[in-house]
């Protein structure tokens, strides 16, 4: 087995998706809008469906969904982009 590829995941891969990443100023509010949904989803969830196993489930899965998108706003080359007007959000 090669030990700087396994499966497809390259090592340096690895290495990146397990480092801190600081944040770039014009990464730090797409980190909090992220989890500014995640939250309202949550909150919505919590009142929306009974304390049953599915509610902590899918509660789980939006905090898994944060986790995620951040992940990929951190492990991804620094790029600017402009943010998206709120106008043209559709929620």
């Amino acid at each position: 087995m090669k030990t700087d590829q396994i499966f497809d995941i390259q090592v340096a891969q690895v290495e990146n998706w397990f480092s801190y990443h600081a944040p770039a100023p014009f990464q730090v509010a797409a980190y909090e809008r992220i989890r500014q949904a995640g939250r309202e989803l949550a909150l919505v969830i919590l009142e929306e469906t009974p304390i049953v196993a599915d509610q902590t489930a899918a509660i789980r899965k939006v905090r898994e969904a944060v986790m995620t998108a951040n992940a990929a706003i951190a492990c991804e080359p620094p790029i600017e982009t402009k943010p998206v007007p709120e106008s043209d959000i559709p929620w």
